[in-house]
């Protein structure tokens, strides 16, 4: 009964975000929002990101985690609700700030409840169940759709989705076995809450080489993870979030890739191979659009679990083997903050900044944006191969999180 109530509480943890941030930048594109404050919205993750280690600390120390959960899951609920009701977008922006301020701890305190109650080879099949939840979502658009006929993608109907989600997931966590607050009485340290003692690592040449690069990383891969439902709307494509979707379902599989590809090539090439991927990603959707291939838009999307899998939670495994046993966490969670919340905040203002450059008024040059960051992920690709020099190789896969994003 507690794996499936753990499997559950993934499950739906994952849905109540996924629904109504998958379709985000269409719904803002629809209502006319400026880029700057395009940007702005769709950072909300980001600052959620940056500032959830210091819930999380809080968090930690005074409450059971499935109260703390539960809480969290209310405020995101209502916060959505409050999204839903308004088009002014500094009230948007607000309300989904508060949202994401809520949720985002939510993604370290589950996997923290998950592994508080089983084995830890065990929350990989736990943590499957966050991705199932993600591609479940997309059964929202096919149902307002397809039976309700109600328009989806690009509307506010995703915000009260995400709510009904997220509220029902209220009453469901109070069920979850008791985890009590194991860092209670503890000193807390923003410090370490931030994992800034990780940024002694730096002085290694190659771990500093892995974290900026990681950052910079993220300025390509927003132009996907934030803006792609605003290109979708543009090419007219009826089911956004369920293309979308696609990506996730396929990354699973990739994911199961990453033990064996590490044994097999070594880290440093794994990782290597995710910015191949990235560069295939965005060449895919340039040569799709220049050549007026549009299957080719689906090689970009379903080639996500391999950029992630291979360079993102290739970059944890590394981590992990970088760093002392007394900063593993710490360091996790530094990395999280460079490249989910310093990275994804540059990268969504990048990203609006060269969308707005090639719009006219006769409309998007998404052919152009394409290239420019087809050749941005060929940069940082021949920076690794260049600077990232090679070490030991880790033959044996680390067991690993995926839970810095989908």
């Amino acid at each position: 009964m507690a794996k499936f109530k753990l499997s559950v509480m993934m499950l739906l943890q994952y849905m109540m975000y996924a629904v109504w941030w998958v379709p985000l930048a269409a719904y803002l594109t629809n209502l006319e929002v400026g880029s700057t404050q395009k940007a702005l919205i769709l950072s909300s993750m980001a600052i959620g990101c940056m500032a959830s280690p210091l819930v999380g600390m809080l968090a930690d120390r005074f409450w059971p985690a499935q109260k703390v959960l539960a809480g969290l899951n209310l405020i995101h609920g209502i916060m959505l609700i409050w999204a839903g009701t308004t088009n002014n977008p500094d009230v948007l922006f607000l309300s989904l700030l508060l949202a994401m301020l809520a949720y985002m701890p939510s993604w370290s305190l589950t996997s923290a409840i998950a592994m508080a109650h089983l084995p830890s080879e065990e929350f990989p099949k736990i943590r499957v169940f966050g991705s199932i939840g993600w591609v479940a979502s997309g059964i929202f658009s096919f149902i307002f759709i397809r039976f309700l006929n109600i328009n989806f993608d690009g509307t506010n109907v995703p915000f009260y989705c995400g709510a009904g989600v997220s509220l029902f997931a209220v009453y469901f966590n109070l069920t979850l076995p008791d985890t009590p607050p194991l860092s209670k009485g503890h000193k807390a340290a923003l410090i370490d809450a931030f994992g800034f003692r990780s940024v002694q690592l730096m002085k290694d040449r190659n771990f500093f080489i892995f974290i900026v690069l990681s950052f910079l990383s993220m300025i390509p891969f927003a132009m996907y993870y934030s803006y792609f439902s605003e290109f979708l709307l543009y090419i007219n494509i009826q089911y956004i979030s369920i293309t979308i979707n696609w990506g996730v379902l396929a990354e699973m599989g990739f994911l199961l890739l990453v033990p064996p590809a590490i044994k097999k090539f070594g880290l440093r090439r794994t990782m290597a191979l995710g910015l191949i991927a990235l560069i295939i990603r965005y060449s895919s959707f340039y040569l799709g659009g220049t050549i007026n291939q549009p299957w080719m838009y689906y090689i970009g999307i379903l080639i996500h679990g391999l950029i992630f899998g291979f360079f993102y939670v290739g970059g944890q495994i590394y981590i992990d083997k970088k760093a002392p046993k007394q900063l593993k966490s710490q360091a996790q969670g530094f990395i999280f903050l460079v490249t989910f919340g310093a990275g994804l905040l540059v990268g969504n203002f990048f990203s609006a900044r060269l969308i707005d450059y090639y719009t006219t008024a006769d409309g998007y040059n998404w052919e152009a944006i394409w290239m420019v960051t087809t050749l941005l992920s060929a940069g940082l690709l021949l920076i690794f191969v260049l600077l990232f020099k090679p070490e030991k190789e880790y033959q044996k896969a680390a067991s690993f999180s995926t839970a810095a994003g989908e």
